[in-house]
C-alpha cells in the first residue's frame, strides 16, 4: 500500500496551480524568473524585503538540514534548493496521514541590477533560511538638496 499525502482540496490545487502556471508564462507578460518549477514536490513560503543597503530573502523550511541546502546566484538569478527527506521512524506500525510535504524543493529570483553577488550570505536558524543580499555602495539612494 501507497502512502499519500493527505491533500482535501487536492484536486482543486492542481488546477490552481496549472492555471497560475499558464497565467505567468513569458508570452503572456508573466514572469521570466522560472520561480514556479515543476521539478519541486513542495514549494516554501518566502518573503523579500528591500532594506536601506541590502535585500532579505526569508524561507519557511523546518526539517531540512544547512547541508541538504544550496544556494547560487549566476546572472542576476538567485537560485534555492533543497531537499526535505522522510524519515520512517522505527517500529513505526503504519502512518494513518501524511501532511508534511518532504522531497526536493526549488525557488528562484531575479534580483535587481543593483545586487552585489560578492555581498550574499545565506543563514539556516530555527527553520527559517535567511539570505541577505548586499547592494553595490554606488547605487544606494541618497537625497540631493535642490538650491535655490
Amino acid at each position: 500500500m501507497d502512502l499519500r499525502p493527505y491533500r482535501p482540496q487536492g484536486g482543486l490545487f492542481d488546477l490552481q496551480r496549472e492555471l497560475n502556471r499558464f497565467f505567468d508564462a513569458p508570452w503572456l507578460g508573466g514572469s521570466p524568473d522560472g520561480s514556479t518549477v515543476e521539478t519541486s514536490q513542495w514549494v516554501p513560503a518566502v518573503d523579500i524585503r528591500e532594506e536601506a543597503d541590502h535585500y532579505v530573502v526569508e524561507a519557511d523550511i523546518p526539517g531540512v538540514k544547512p547541508e541538504d541546502i544550496d544556494v547560487t546566484m549566476e546572472h542576476g538569478m538567485l537560485s534555492i534548493h533543497g531537499e526535505r527527506h522522510y524519515e520512517k521512524k522505527t517500529g513505526e506500525a503504519g502512518a494513518r496521514r501524511l501532511e508534511r510535504s518532504h522531497g526536493v524543493f526549488y525557488r528562484r529570483f531575479a534580483l535587481p541590477d543593483d545586487a552585489d553577488p560578492d555581498a550574499i550570505k545565506a543563514k539556516g536558524d530555527h527553520g527559517v533560511l535567511t539570505v541577505t543580499i548586499g547592494k553595490h555602495a554606488g547605487s544606494r539612494s541618497r537625497r540631493i538638496p535642490v538650491e535655490h
